[in-house]
């Protein structure tokens, strides 16, 4: 079922899987329409925004709690667009495209699908990816869409985990999603394009 906020007393545990749907890819330009969230047992929790309806004070504090981890799959754009719309900074966060481009250095393909084909035999469909998520009423096949980013992520995490531990860069992939809130701060203050640790 999808609200404008989450039910009062809901307990999604310490680690919590959260995507978002945007109107576009661009952080200043687009807008948030929708937060998905699991707790990694097979049910989804969708809260949907009409434009500039972003009161949602259960979802806040959940994405505020500093004693809930917060599992993205790309961290760096959805925290940018939480912090944007639900004025929220979520940390800790854990991304699991950062810890497959640490752990899995063997391959280039660190997309959900391709970790959810690698890693789990799961294969993902992208059909809706690039749908209107502005629109009032969203599709049967959009809300499965968006409830399958997060139904694997707690699985993705982890095998990933396990793998940064036999490589010896867990406490690298900690720094990294350490980083990620001023990161996301960086993109929302204009400098999205660029690498500001390069030459």
């Amino acid at each position: 079922m999808h609200h404008n906020d989450l039910p009062d007393g809901l307990d999604l545990g310490n680690l919590v899987a959260v995507d978002s749907e945007t109107m576009g890819l661009n952080v200043s330009r687009d807008r948030l329409c929708l937060v998905q969230l699991s707790a990694g047992d097979e049910a989804c929790h969708l809260v949907q925004f009409a434009a500039g309806g972003y009161d949602a004070p259960n979802l806040k504090g959940l994405l505020g709690d500093p004693s809930v981890t917060k599992l993205f799959h790309f961290a760096r754009f959805d925290l940018a667009m939480i912090q944007r719309h639900l004025g929220v900074t979520c940390r800790p966060a854990y991304c699991t495209k950062v810890a497959s481009k640490l752990a899995r250095t063997f391959t280039d393909r660190h997309s959900l699908r391709d970790l959810c084909r690698e890693l789990l035999g799961v294969d993902l469909s992208k059909q809706q990816q690039s749908s209107d998520w502005g629109a009032a009423e969203l599709s049967d096949e959009q809300l499965r869409y968006a409830a399958s980013d997060v139904l694997y992520l707690h699985r993705l995490k982890a095998i990933l985990d396990e793998m940064l531990e036999r490589e010896g860069r867990r406490d690298l992939a900690q720094a990294c999603f350490e980083f990620l809130p001023a990161r996301a701060a960086l993109d929302l203050a204009g400098w999205d394009g660029v690498d500001i640790l390069a030459h």
